[in-house]
């Protein structure tokens, strides 16, 4: 059987990252492009074509093509959950990728409109619900429940049993311990650790960026003369 065709929504740099794992690490042939018309400032990209959103069931019948939408996590996924479900309303089927080089437990329940990245450990129980991206070299504990239209940056470490809502961002080095119920809305900056269930639409931001007062010398007792 010939490749499934594909129509990637979306113009950006995530969207080229989307296009080559799907051509060179799916079961998917990438077709073209597309975008809302307020945003559609050239023709093409890798020589296919990029068409107005607004009319994608012109140039790419829900009936042959299945769809992807690769959109970052600008305002909390808002715009990307937008588009995802107006696409699905087009009548689109929703692909997902997975890597081939990714860790995924057998039993591991993965949504559509999900994008996994390579060395992600994804465990037994798992489930994932639509629209998530996790990017590279993650952690996703046993049975841990994700809901709907996450980004989670690279080399996170959700625990196991926890329960994670909707609309999240989770930034790089983050990590949370077992058995937490997070809830929609929130930001997590890079470096963070939760220990801790979290409500909604909170914003939690790391440690102080800058040097503490003493040295790292004093700090480790370590003699100026070496």
């Amino acid at each position: 059987m010939g490749k499934k065709k594909l129509v990637i929504i979306g113009a950006s740099p995530i969207a080229e990252i989307a296009y080559e794992y799907f051509t060179h690490d799916s079961e998917y042939e990438v077709c073209g492009f597309s975008v809302n018309k307020c945003y559609l400032n050239k023709d093409e990209l890798f020589n296919l074509p990029i068409v107005e959103l607004e009319k994608i069931e012109t140039y790419f019948s829900p009936n042959e093509f299945y769809a992807f939408i690769a959109i970052n996590y600008q305002q909390l996924n808002i715009p990307r959950t937008k588009i995802y479900i107006e696409t699905k309303k087009k009548g689109y089927r929703i692909a997902s990728y997975i890597s081939s080089k990714a860790f995924v437990w057998h039993n591991a329940k993965i949504g559509e409109n999900c994008f996994i990245f390579e060395d992600n450990t994804i465990q037994p129980f798992v489930t994932i619900g639509d629209n998530n991206i996790i990017w590279s070299g993650n952690h996703i504990g046993h049975h841990t429940t994700i809901g709907d239209n996450n980004f989670i940056s690279s080399h996170v470490v959700i625990s196991g049993s926890c329960k994670i809502g909707n609309n999240n961002f989770f930034g790089v080095n983050s990590t949370f311990a077992n058995n937490l119920k997070i809830g929609n809305y929130n930001w997590f900056s890079p470096g963070v650790t939760i220990i801790k269930d979290v409500e909604d639409k909170k914003l939690f931001k790391a440690n102080k960026n800058f040097s503490a007062e003493i040295s790292s010398f004093e700090f480790f007792k370590i003699e100026e003369q070496i």
